[in-house]
């Protein structure tokens, strides 16, 4: 200790000196000179870059790297950001001055303008570092892009057309589809969209694009597909050869909330559940739960497409009923990642009340969702009528009803409309005339619901702030002392813009043009 030993310490101070221009005191340097005057002596951004051009393709609004490559990027994005550094780096004297920081200065979208202020470092009398910032411009010029030039030409030059197609009686797939191909940005190359009555039409400028999105489907929905090709041209002194590519996509018409009698082959696979189970999720492979044994199990796309079976009755044919009492018959249990709790349940169609007195004693999933008063949505086996030969067999041993969702449109219709908080992006599609509108508005608006009603469908797809949502003239969402199902705030992202569509890596786009332009 100090007291005990006699010494003590002494905090070390930094003398000041007096700037040799204008006389200021400041803490010393290798100029003695202040930041004021280093900054009167030398200019440490002269030479540098001040004003550089940036080639931009207004269609698809990508940006040209020299040589040939162009790479989609969004205003004001990181991925921008760093494209404009590279490009002043590129035509910057590393000995010049070193780069420190850099940030994007808010220019009109239509000014045909970058602006960022750049911070640089440079070294100046006898080893003092100067920090000094400057603004660059990045001025956009429009030049279209070939894929664009081409299209633009001739908007019928495609060289791969992709056909989705699901055969079932409402687009619920592919408003699904729809997102996950926004939010992937799957078809960032497709120079042409086209809804069909059953389907949509991806057209592109490559067979390799057209290849790569038949693989993004696949991973995201069981699917099978085949290819055709049709020769346009042929060179004869070069032997190049030009085709056009047709990917037939088939979807497996198993859509989320089907009921199915599964056969006993595909049952077999699965453990004998069934031979009544429900349709739970839908990716590359399909979960299946028997609701009287909370049994699972999942098909892939190739297991399915082997047995090939279709569902025996869809949403579009949900019948509503009222839950007299209910009691659970087993703790809860998860299920491929989601709760259940087995039940049994007295319901009656709520179509019957005040008509007959007709009610069923069932077992259902939805024991922790469900109490006496609820109204749920299930399938009236008891008066459904199906040519389905696997179901004929089971008549007797199946029961009459099965329970598939709570629902919540009596709550919903007691209130007055509510507008939503949060919007969906929509691909930019042209529309065939054979599409019904109105029932495809009625479908969206359901779907709309599907998404407020369950996370686990949230999940996979981006949910955007509606800018013109007022929370302070709307009601609350409480009806009958329960609140309603809704997107809470913190799954939305800040602001309604434009995707950043990813793009695979462009330095291999010359090689799969090539690949294209040869004879298979």
């Amino acid at each position: 200790m100090a007291g005990e030993t006699g010494m003590f310490m002494v905090q070390q101070t930094i003398g000041s000196v007096k700037c040799c221009k204008c006389g200021i005191l400041m803490q010393p340097n290798a100029a003695n000179m202040c930041v004021k005057c280093l900054r009167s002596e030398v200019d440490i951004t002269e030479g540098l870059l001040k004003r550089l051009v940036l080639v931009h393709c207004p269609d698809c609004e990508s940006y040209l790297q020299p040589p040939r490559t162009w790479v989609k990027l969004q205003l004001e994005s990181k991925e921008l950001l760093t494209f404009c550094l590279k490009r002043l780096q590129k035509n910057m004297n590393i000995n010049k001055a070193k780069l420190v920081n850099a940030e994007f200065i808010w220019t009109e979208p239509h000014s045909k303008r970058v602006k960022v202020k750049v911070s640089v470092q440079k070294e100046v009398y006898h080893g003092a570092i100067l920090e000094q910032s400057y603004l660059v411009e990045y001025v956009q010029q429009d030049h279209m892009c070939e894929s664009c030039s081409k299209v633009a030409a001739n908007p019928d030059q495609w060289v791969a057309a992709v056909q989705l197609r699901q055969h079932v009686s409402h687009r619920r797939t592919f408003f699904y589809l729809e997102q996950l191909i926004l939010k992937h940005g799957a078809a960032a190359r497709a120079v042409r969209i086209k809804q069909m009555d059953h389907g949509i039409d991806f057209y592109f400028t490559s067979r390799s694009h057209g290849n790569k999105f038949v693989e993004f489907i696949g991973k995201v929905s069981p699917i099978r597909s085949r290819s055709d090709k049709q020769l346009v041209s042929h060179d004869v002194k070069s032997s190049i050869y030009n085709y056009k590519y047709t990917f037939s996509v088939e979807i497996s018409p198993i859509c989320r909330e089907d009921l199915i009698c599964i056969p006993p082959k595909a049952a077999g696979t699965l453990g004998n559940i069934g031979p009544i189970v429900i349709c739970t999720k839908v990716t590359n492979s399909i979960a299946l739960l028997d609701p009287h044994t909370l049994k699972f199990g999942f098909l892939d796309a190739d297991q399915y497409w082997r047995t090939s079976f279709k569902s025996l009755l869809t949403s579009r044919q949900l019948v509503e009923y009222i839950v007299l009492d209910i009691e659970p018959v087993s703790s809860e249990v998860i299920v491929g990642g989601t709760k259940y709790v087995l039940a049994e349940a007295q319901v009656a169609r709520v179509s019957d009340f005040g008509k007959n007195d007709i009610m069923f004693n069932i077992k259902t999933h939805l024991g922790h969702l469900l109490k006496p008063g609820d109204l749920a949505l299930g399938y009236d086996l008891y008066s459904a009528n199906t040519n389905d030969m696997e179901f004929d067999k089971y008549r007797g041993f199946i029961p009459e009803v099965v329970l598939i969702k709570k629902s919540y449109e009596e709550k919903r219709q007691k209130r007055r409309p509510k507008p939503r908080a949060w919007k969906l992006k929509s691909l930019v599609m042209e529309v065939d005339e054979k599409v019904n509108e109105d029932k495809e508005a009625s479908e969206y608006e359901q779907f709309l619901k599907d998404i407020e009603e369950n996370p686990e469908l949230r999940f996979n797809i981006s949910l955007y702030q509606n800018k013109d949502y007022q929370p302070s003239e709307v009601a609350s969402s409480v009806a009958d002392g329960e609140e309603l199902p809704s997107v809470p705030f913190n799954e939305l992202l800040a602001e309604l813009d434009d995707l950043e569509l990813r793009d695979d890596d462009d330095d291999d786009d010359d090689e799969e043009e090539e690949e294209d332009k040869m004879a298979e």
